[in-house]
């Protein structure tokens, strides 16, 4: 049995200040660790989450006892993560890098760095992982979403930073990135399509795919069946954005009043999806939900849709929908077509009639429905639980333990299956 190893997580964000599926990651895979006996400390800037939510959450996460949180506050205030976008470099968070170079960490493990300062990643000597939550590394938007309007296939950063009313980071011109990239043991992926898109980029890395997990969830519904109901719903889960494609699947229902569209989740693009459904009897908005609720819907869901128009870095709703033993079907772009292929678990669409001949397909049959989901659900677990997760990853710090007293350096993968 492993060691017992102190570890430190530094993220931008941790829940409950935090916005997504990164700083979920980083809470389940920091308590995870803890419950089987290693230490957590996690830093994260409040400030950061202040300036862009305007006050404190109101809900809390609870935390192992081995989990110890680390905020990062200043006098500075929201001038601190203002200044460290603009310059790379945690001027206001000392806390953090006296924390790095003193205590003895035998891992640090960096994910969401964009408003910490990539200039953290060189403090320290202990291990050093890197989780690419988004293609903040490659790109000053974080989502390769160019011009607030397409996916990029053109780097036109400064153009892009100024149509999206952001700052150009002039840091990014200096070589400051890649000196300090050369400071990290190993980069993670979440997805096979982003670890391809950091090496065809242009970054020069050692980067190794390692998917998100999910823990068990509890099935309270065990042994009872799927309800039937005369009109079947789809159901989508997720932040109500432009780039999650919501609002192309409003005139898809709009037509096909013998089918239901369930919206759980809230945004800023609400309103908008709101009104371009009006008139719709057969769309219903529910909300951000509980995780109760939510397996309920899930249960009963003939399958779950992922219309996402851009770049994801994985596909977590994917996963949250085998759990359930749910199929999916999800647009053909970025990572989610590969959770899909890497399961038998759904369809995969690239035009509107794609989309509807696999609604009508998993609607029409329920066998084929439930083989899906079966098919979806064997594969969460064995890729995508936390059991086959902290194998690997703790499987991969060992090796990085033994690579640094032989004098070795990781490479990068250039592809590699997880159902190899």
């Amino acid at each position: 049995m492993q060691q017992p190893l102190r570890f430190c997580m530094v993220s931008t964000f941790y829940p409950p200040y935090s916005f997504g599926g990164d700083g979920m990651h980083i809470y389940r895979l920091s308590n995870e660790l803890a419950r089987r006996g290693h230490s957590v400390d996690v830093f994260y800037c409040e400030d950061s989450f202040l300036l862009m939510n305007g006050s404190h959450p109101t809900t809390g996460f609870p935390n192992h006892e081995r989990v110890t949180l680390r905020p990062l506050k200043s006098r500075a205030g929201l001038l601190s993560p203002l200044i460290t976008q603009q310059t790379g470099i945690p001027f206001f968070k000392r806390d953090l890098k006296e924390a790095l170079e003193v205590k003895k960490y035998d891992v640090i493990h960096y994910n969401n760095m964009s408003l910490i300062g990539i200039k953290a990643l060189s403090y320290g000597s202990a291990i050093k992982l890197y989780t690419a939550h988004e293609h903040w590394l490659v790109c000053p938007m974080h989502v390769l979403w160019k011009y607030n309007r397409e996916v990029c296939t053109e780097k036109t950063c400064f153009r892009c930073q100024i149509r999206g009313k952001r700052p150009p980071q002039i840091w990014r011109k200096t070589g400051l990135m890649d000196r300090m990239l050369k400071h990290v043991d190993c980069f993670l992926s979440p997805s096979r399509f982003t670890l391809r898109k950091h090496l065809e980029m242009g970054l020069d890395i050692p980067i190794r795919h390692m998917p998100y997990f999910l823990p068990k969830p509890v099935d309270f519904r065990a042994g009872q069946p799927k309800q039937s109901n005369n009109i079947p719903y789809f159901l989508f889960v997720g932040r109500l954005e432009y780039i999650k494609g919501v609002h192309n699947l409003i005139d898809v229902f709009r037509t096909r009043t013998n089918f239901r569209l369930l919206i759980a989740g809230d945004g800023e693009y609400r309103k908008r999806i709101e009104k371009q459904a009006e008139g719709c009897a057969n769309i219903q908005f529910l909300g951000r939900l509980g995780q109760e609720e939510l397996a309920g819907l899930y249960h009963n869901a003939t399958a779950v849709i992922v219309p996402s128009i851009c770049y994801e870095t994985f596909g977590i709703i994917i996963i949250e929908a085998f759990s359930h033993k749910t199929p999916v079907i999800v647009n053909d772009l970025g990572a989610l077509p590969e959770v899909v292929e890497d399961s038998d678990g759904g369809y995969v669409y690239r035009s509107e009639a794609e989309l509807v001949g696999a609604m009508n397909k998993l609607a029409a049959d329920r066998n084929h429905r439930d083989e899906l989901g079966e098919n979806g659900h064997r594969a969460f677990l064995k890729y995508w639980n936390e059991d086959p997760h902290l194998e690997q990853y703790l499987g991969l710090i060992e090796s990085i333990q033994q690579q640094r007293k032989s004098g070795l350096q990781i490479r990068a993968e250039q592809s590699v299956s997880t159902a190899a």
